[in-house]
Order: C-alpha cells, then structure tokens, then sequence
C-alpha cells in the first residue's frame, strides 16, 4: 500500500440508465440474464433490463463495440476474461463505514472475546468479510479487531475479504477514502486508523499500515470453489444474497456453516435472514446468526 502518495480515483459504479447509444434487445438481455446466472448466481429480473442497458453501455463503450448483439458474441468469443469485465459492469457496490453498526457492535461486545476465550490455546482467529466491495467492511472490522486485541500477547488473527468484482478489490487494496465519507468514524478512529490527505490529497484519508495488514483481498466468486478452509470464527456476507434465488442462498449459508468455528456468528444483511432448519444456526440478534455449539461438545 502507498504511503507517499495516494491513488486519486475512487470507485463508483456506472450509471444505470443509458440516455443515448444502442438498444439492448431481447435476446441480448436474456442472454446476459443466463451468462451471469450460470456463472455468479445473481438473478436478474424482467425488470432489469434498464439496469443492465446503461451498467454496460460503458463497457461497449471500453471495447469499442457498435451494439450490444456484438457484445454478446465477444463474450462468447472471450470466454473467462470477458466474464470478469461483465460481472464487474453488473455487480452493484453500495456500502460505507460502520453500515448496519450494529454488527460492528456485536463483534466488539462478545463475537471477538468468545473467539479469545475459545481460542486461548491456539491464539488464532479469522474473520471473513464476503462480498467486501470497495473495502468499508472488512476495514471497519480490522479497527474493531485491533481494539479488541490484548496487548502485550501475539496472536495470529486475520481478516480474509473477497468481492466477485476485481475492480473493487484493487479499489479496497488501495485504503484511501474522501475524507466526506468517513464520517460515522469516530475521531478517536480517525486519528488512531487513518492517515490525512494533505495538499494535492487534502480531503483524502488513508488506513493506517498497522490497520491494513490485518486484511488480505481476494477476487473470489462464491457460487465457485472456496479455497480457504477455516475454520472462521465470524462471518459477514451482507447484503449479497438477496441477488441470489432461494436454492442458491440455502446453499450458500450451508457451506458458511462447514467453514465456521462451532459458537462462530455469520452477519447477514438488513433484509436477508436464514429459514428454519436451512442450517445449524439460531438466531441471536438482528440479523446475527450462531453456529450451534460452543467449541467444546456443546
């Protein structure tokens, strides 16, 4: 991560509406509709059709393309590197620091002291921000890992943060903000966590290397193989589920359950919530979900 000079350009999704430019017809739409649904399981409605027209207006624009019938056959030309450019024009990336705090909350008041006590022999703990997008979560999780630490003892805790989209992921390597959209960080937070823009980057704040290196970025589709293998003690994937359909979601939070620690908490987002008997979880808080078990046989 640089320190002498910041990155000046910050991620921000494509407009959605196409004022002018090619029509995307039917059978364009419908075949989108079906490439990003195989591939990343987010379903798009009928009524996306808008959406889709002006998040990928831009990139026919990118690639030179007359219409969006021969952007089509560039991504069936393509293959897997035209993939990625899709799903990264279509994935939306809403998010800001301490959103929905109450899960921040909850990690710091018991999620991260039960993962201690659990943990005590091994000193190891990992938390997995999935669906991370620009980087906000997985960022405001390492501040409140970083408090929750106890001084003076070496323990191996990481924080993983994956996102589908890779333009996002090097957007989120980078950790540098408008100073404008920090502002449900606390001042002690600021100071401690972030480094201030000055001249050319006034108005410009950047994570602290001591904050940051508690995160590794990866590119990651879930609907894919995970290559990691646990166990988590907590995860986040807020706000990601709600594009996938039922059979997919279901599918989703069993394989979070394989990789948590029993007594591990999984994050949901505000409108997203796991039905009963889906897997081993209870609830326990708005949208806060414990892993039967308490580590020891329980």
């Amino acid at each position: 991560m640089p320190t002498s000079a910041f990155h000046a350009d910050v991620h921000a999704p494509a407009g959605d509406n196409a004022q002018f430019g090619p029509v995307l017809g039917d059978a364009e739409f419908e075949f989108i509709r079906h490439v990003i649904a195989e591939n990343a399981g987010i379903i798009l409605g009928p009524n996306k059709r808008q959406l889709v027209q002006g998040r990928l207006a831009r990139r026919l624009r990118e690639l030179g393309l007359p219409s969006y019938e021969s952007y089509c056959a560039h991504v069936r030309d393509s293959g897997p590197e035209e993939l990625v450019g899709l799903i990264n024009a279509l994935t939306t990336n809403v998010t800001s620091f301490f959103r929905e705090n109450h899960h921040f909350e909850a990690l710091s008041s018991y999620m991260i002291p039960e993962a201690l006590k659990r943990n005590q022999t091994s000193r190891r703990l990992r938390i997995w921000s999935a669906g991370c997008s620009t980087g906000e979560e997985p960022y405001c999780i390492a501040m409140v890992l970083s408090e929750c630490l106890p001084s003076g003892i070496r323990w191996d805790a990481k924080i993983l943060a994956t996102d589908i989209d890779s333009e996002v992921i090097n957007t989120a390597q980078q950790g540098i903000y408008p100073s404008d959209r920090l502002s449900a960080v606390t001042e002690a937070r600021l100071r401690r966590c972030f480094r201030k823009g000055v001249g050319a980057h006034s108005g410009q704040a950047m994570i602290q290397p001591d904050v940051a290196r508690l995160i590794t970025f990866r590119t990651l589709n879930l609907q894919h193989n995970w290559p990691m293998q646990g166990p988590f003690d907590v995860i986040f994937c807020r706000n990601v589920m709600i594009y996938f359909d039922q059979p997919t979601r279901e599918k989703l939070v069993t394989r979070f359950a394989g990789l948590l620690a029993p007594g591990g908490y999984l994050c949901l987002g505000h409108s997203e919530s796991i039905h009963a008997g889906t897997a081993p979880f209870r609830l326990v808080g708005k949208t806060i979900y414990r892993k039967h078990g308490d580590g020891n046989g329980a």
